[in-house]
C-alpha cells in the first residue's frame, strides 16, 4: 500500500485531534510535493522534445530543393566577427546557396550600417569567387541602409537594387577614440605608462597625442580607404559616375545613389525574384539561431547548452 494514500479515520479515539490534523497536513504536503515533481519532469520532457523538433526542423533549408528558386541570404546589422553578419556565417550561407542546383540566382538582402573592413573584404572576395565557379548571378537588394562595409560587400553583386529612400554609400574609413589629458590635469591625475617599444602606447587616450603616431594612423587609414575605393571601382565599373564627393564618406538616398551609379535600379526582393531572376519562389539560406540556441544563450543554462550540442551531434544544422 502506498503510504501517501493511507487514510486515517475521523474521530479515532486512539489519535488526538491535533495529531490527526498534523498527519493529514503532512500527507497533503507530500502529495503536493509529488505533484510538483511530476510537473517539473513533464516540463523538462516537453523542453527536450521542443529542442529536438526545432533542431530537426532546421536540418536544412534547401539542399533537397531542386525546383527553380531564388536563393536568399540576409545581411543584417553590424559586420563583425561573432555577429549574425560575420564573414563566417555569410560565407557559409552563400556557399550553400550557390551549390544548390535549384538556385537560379542569389540575392543578398542588405540592411546594415557596415563594420569591419576585414570581414567585408572576405565576403566580397568569396562572392566574386562563387560567381565565377558556379556561373550564377548575384543581386544585392538594399532595404533601409547599405553603408560602409555593407556597401563594400554589395559592389561584388552584378546589380544593386534599392528603395528610393534607402541610405547608400559612406565609402570611407574611420578610427575613433577619446582624449582625457586635460580632464586628468584638472583632477590632478597622473598617467603612468611604461612600455617596451616607443610606439606600444600608440593612441592611448590618457596620453597626449603624438604627431608622428597620428600621422602613422592616418596613413594606415588612407591605405585601407584606397583599398575600398579600388573594390568599388572594380565592382561598379563604367556605371559609376564619380564626383569629388563619391569617396569622401558621404551617403545618399536611393534615388541619388542610382543617379550616381552607386546602385542600378529600384526594387525589393519580391520584384527581383519575380521580374529579374524569373524564379518567384524564394528560399532563405540565412543561418538563424534557433529557439533552443536563443534560450540557452539568453539564460546561460549549462544544461541547455549541453542539450543543443547533443542534438547537433545527431542532426546536421545549416
Amino acid at each position: 500500500m502506498d503510504p501517501v494514500d493511507t487514510q486515517f479515520p475521523r474521530g479515532n479515539g486512539n489519535v488526538e485531534p491535533a495529531l490527526e490534523r498534523a498527519l493529514r497536513e503532512l500527507l497533503q504536503d507530500r502529495r503536493t510535493e509529488r505533484n510538483w515533481r511530476i510537473l517539473f519532469r513533464l516540463a523538462w520532457l516537453a523542453l527536450i522534445v521542443l529542442v529536438a523538433w526545432v533542431l530537426l526542423q532546421r536540418a536544412g533549408p534547401a539542399t533537397a530543393v531542386t525546383s527553380p528558386h531564388t536563393a536568399l541570404v540576409e545581411l543584417r546589422g553590424e559586420i563583425a566577427a561573432d555577429t549574425e553578419a560575420s564573414a563566417e556565417r555569410l560565407v557559409a550561407a552563400l556557399k550553400e546557396a550557390f551549390e544548390d542546383p535549384g538556385a537560379v540566382a542569389v540575392v543578398l538582402r542588405i540592411n546594415s550600417p557596415g563594420g569591419s573592413p576585414v570581414q567585408a573584404g572576405i565576403v566580397n572576395d568569396e562572392i566574386r569567387r562563387l560567381k565565377t565557379l558556379h556561373n550564377k548571378k548575384v543581386y544585392a537588394v538594399v532595404e533601409e541602409i547599405c553603408a560602409s562595409g555593407a556597401y563594400y560587400i554589395a559592389v561584388a553583386a552584378d546589380d544593386i537594387y534599392v528603395d528610393k529612400a534607402s541610405l547608400v554609400g559612406s565609402i570611407g574609413v574611420l578610427m575613433d577614440g577619446f582624449g582625457f589629458t586635460e580632464t586628468m590635469a584638472k583632477l590632478g591625475v597622473e598617467r603612468r605608462l611604461i612600455t617596451a617599444g616607443s610606439n606600444k602606447g600608440m593612441l592611448d587616450p590618457f596620453s597626449p597625442a603624438d604627431p608622428i603616431q597620428t600621422a602613422y594612423a592616418q596613413a594606415m587609414l588612407d591605405q585601407i580607404h584606397q583599398q575600398f575605393i579600388t573594390v568599388v571601382k572594380q565592382g561598379r565599373g563604367t556605371r559609376l559616375k564619380e564626383t569629388q564627393q563619391t569617396f569622401t564618406g558621404l551617403f545618399w538616398n536611393g534615388e541619388e545613389a542610382v543617379k550616381m551609379g552607386l546602385a542600378d535600379k529600384f526594387g525589393n526582393i519580391d520584384f527581383v525574384a519575380r521580374e529579374v531572376i524569373k524564379a518567384e519562389e524564394i528560399i532563405d539560406y540565412t543561418p538563424y539561431d534557433n529557439l533552443a540556441e536563443r534560450f540557452a544563450k539568453r539564460f546561460g543554462a549549462a544544461i541547455g547548452e549541453g542539450a543543443v550540442k547533443a542534438m547537433r551531434a545527431m542532426a546536421p544544422i545549416r
